[in-house]
């Protein structure tokens, strides 16, 4: 099996469906100008990417050895392209939201199948750690990229040339369309198994939810991805509303968070080999409440309300709140690496599906709650209530590391066979 090229094209799969996907957060804030709509009603962009992740997650994770991953893969990429290829002749808000809810289940689809592939090409559980976080950290450049790719296309929001982004975004899939197509992945392991009826599977996939480990591994993925969305989706119109940059500046400040979760994902990926996860997350969770507590104290301190048109003029704050990327960035790779090497590889497309389902809904969560408070509270005072899933998720992944001990020592031990 050329590894290599099934390697690169998990790659490039992440890095197309990162700049669709994480572009939420600066797609809300150029509607609002262009249709003219409240922060409350662009919010609603993220349940229709996420509820529809969480759909196909919940479906594909239940049948993906029916399905297989590069199949998966394959079709996921198709719908994207074209639904790409229509939407700059379709400048209807409702369009925005149905190319949301399609980018949202075919990254369901590439999700899972990309989790479920990682375990067909590594051999140890330090090689699979190690490449999710170099995976999740190339995630990160294709985000970094799109805020620059927007950015590019946003000088004059109210003219919808921005659309044109999505010329661009839908050649990419191609390209990852066809080197995937090339690629040789052996799926044997998980279609050699025993066969069994749809229902059977989903019951198995279910079981598997309320096993202690999963069931504290799913607090860790809802609170995390409840932080992160909640921050990436809203730094671009914190930095216009509350530091007052001009759409353009704040859609560029905001890729310093990306470059953040980059570069620490891609350290993370070096310093997991050699350090317990458990210890690096924790020292992650008290770096990022610093930052953030830092971020909020300047925001409230330093900002003179005045327009910033320039790069000179830009506050301190825009450049210290995105840092909170560093410490966030190894926690979500950590955990789904850590949850999938505890358990066989057969099945890691049902718990794929799981982390993804629950990824999906705390990601929801977070960006409309966070845009109900915007609205309501303002952008500084909304983001203080990011102290409390940080709180939550230092809980949870306590109960995480004392249950995955229990399953690596032997003393407990998963099975979610279903009965047949």
């Amino acid at each position: 099996m050329n590894n290599f090229r099934i390697k690169l094209s998990l790659f490039l799969n992440y890095f197309v469906f990162a700049i669709l996907l994480n572009s939420v957060g600066t797609v809300i804030l150029l509607v609002q100008t262009y249709f003219s709509v409240n922060k409350q009603e662009a919010s609603y962009l993220d349940p229709f990417k996420d509820i529809s992740i969480a759909i196909a997650s919940f479906i594909v994770g239940a049948f993906i050895s029916r399905i297989g991953y590069k199949k998966s893969m394959l079709m996921a990429l198709m719908a994207v392209a074209i639904s790409c290829f229509i939407i700059p002749s379709v400048k209807f808000f409702i369009a925005i939201k149905l190319l949301a809810a399609v980018a949202g289940f075919s990254f369901g689809l590439i999700k899972v199948s990309v989790f479920g592939a990682i375990g067909l090409v590594t051999h140890s559980e330090k090689e699979h750690l190690s490449l999710m976080n170099f995976i999740e950290s190339f995630f990160m450049v294709g985000v970094l990229s799109g805020y620059y790719l927007f950015a590019a296309f946003s000088k004059h929001p109210e003219t919808g040339d921005w659309f044109n982004t999505y010329y661009v975004i839908g050649a990419l899939a191609v390209i990852a369309f066809l080197i995937l197509f090339s690629a040789t992945l052996d799926e044997s392991v998980i279609k050699n198994s025993k066969p069994v009826s749809a229902g059977s599977e989903l019951a198995a996939m279910l079981r598997l939810a309320v096993v202690p480990l999963v069931l504290s591994f799913v607090g860790c993925a809802f609170f995390y991805v409840l932080i992160e969305q909640s921050t990436m989706n809203w730094i671009p119109t914190f930095n216009k509303d509350v530091l007052k940059l001009t759409e353009q500046l704040a859609i560029i400040m905001g890729s310093i968070l990306s470059a953040s979760i980059a570069l620490g994902r891609f350290c993370a990926g070096i310093v997991l080999r050699r350090i317990s996860w458990f210890y690096v997350l924790t020292g992650c969770l008290l770096g990022a409440s610093a930052v953030l507590f830092v971020s909020l104290y300047l925001a409230n301190n330093e900002i003179t309300g005045l327009p910033v048109s320039a790069f000179a003029e830009i506050p301190a704050v825009a450049f210290v709140f995105p840092l909170i990327g560093i410490f966030l960035a190894p926690i979500y790779p950590a955990i789904n690496s850590v949850i999938l090497a505890s358990l066989p590889k057969a099945k890691h497309g049902a718990m794929s599906g799981l982390i993804v389902v629950f990824s999906a809904i705390g990601g929801t969560l977070g960006s409309v709650i966070t845009g109900f408070l915007f609205d309501k509270v303002g952008g500084i005072k909304a983001f203080y209530f990011s102290f409390v899933p940080i709180t939550l998720l230092c809980v949870f992944v306590y109960f995480f590391y004392r249950q995955q001990k229990k399953v690596t020592s032997g003393k407990i031990e998963i099975n979610t066979s279903a009965a047949h």
